[in-house]
């Protein structure tokens, strides 16, 4: 059954979504609040863009034009929605399409952004797949592959646009190699701790198209304080924000 919220962090803006689909979650606040945008860039494109928390939160800090696309008809017309319900549609458009076929119909070398909160897992024989289509699509890599996501963003960035992801800190060596494989140099990476003594369970990391080389890490960001609440880091994520 589909409702309305606050997106979080932001009371005057609202996100439509089904919690027997696959609600946004952290990771999607934690990326547009990564990503690198300047007064330079004027396209964005979200690749698996669910109900739309990453443009929405986007649209707060750029005027640029935002494109979302997804694969799962019923999740693009939530976004879709969501995006009317902020009154933002002259900035953010919603695509329903498949990524891999998409790309190929589009303009190379468009975006000075892509960002993504990809499926984490690999499929294989051992693989605990969802019985919810929904899920099983925004977890695991049926419809897109970590390669695949990597080959389509060196086609669709301009040069020295920037590849933003957030994923697992055991999927980083892949995720270094296969972007430079394909001319993305890692630029910034930032670890994501639930609580301090436990391990990093996200890793933000941000590539950049013929980029030269030079890699920062950023202090690690932890979720929780030992009373189980959110720290100041992430709680200013939570705090109401304006332009």
């Amino acid at each position: 059954m589909k409702m309305t919220n606050y997106l979080l962090g932001y009371k005057d803006m609202y996100i439509v979504q089904d919690p027997s689909m696959f609600k946004f979650s952290l990771d999607s606040i934690l990326l547009p609040n990564f990503v690198t945008i300047n007064k330079n860039t004027k396209e964005i494109l979200d690749i698996g863009t669910g109900n739309a928390p990453i443009p929405l939160i986007l649209s707060r800090y750029t005027n640029a034009n935002i494109t979302g696309i997804e694969i799962q008809k019923e999740v693009a017309e939530m976004a879709k929605e969501s995006v009317k319900i902020n009154n933002l549609d002259d900035r953010i458009k919603i695509i329903n399409a498949d990524i891999n076929k998409y790309y190929d119909k589009s303009n190379s070398q468009k975006y000075d952004i892509i960002t993504c909160n990809p499926p984490y897992f690999k499929v294989t024989s051992n693989s605990h797949i969802n019985d919810s289509e929904y899920k099983t699509l925004a977890r695991h890599e049926v419809a897109l592959t970590l390669e695949n996501l990597i080959k389509i963003s060196r086609t669709l960035l301009k040069t020295n646009g920037t590849l933003a992801l957030v994923h697992r800190p055991e999927r980083l060596v892949d995720i270094l190699s296969i972007m430079r494989q394909n001319n993305i140099e890692p630029k910034k990476i930032q670890f994501v701790y639930p609580k301090h003594k436990e391990d990093a369970n996200i890793v933000l990391i941000e590539g950049t198209l013929n980029g030269k080389p030079g890699l920062k890490i950023l202090e690690p960001l932890y979720v929780y304080d030992d009373d189980n609440k959110y720290t100041e880091e992430i709680e200013k994520y939570f705090s109401d924000k304006v332009n």
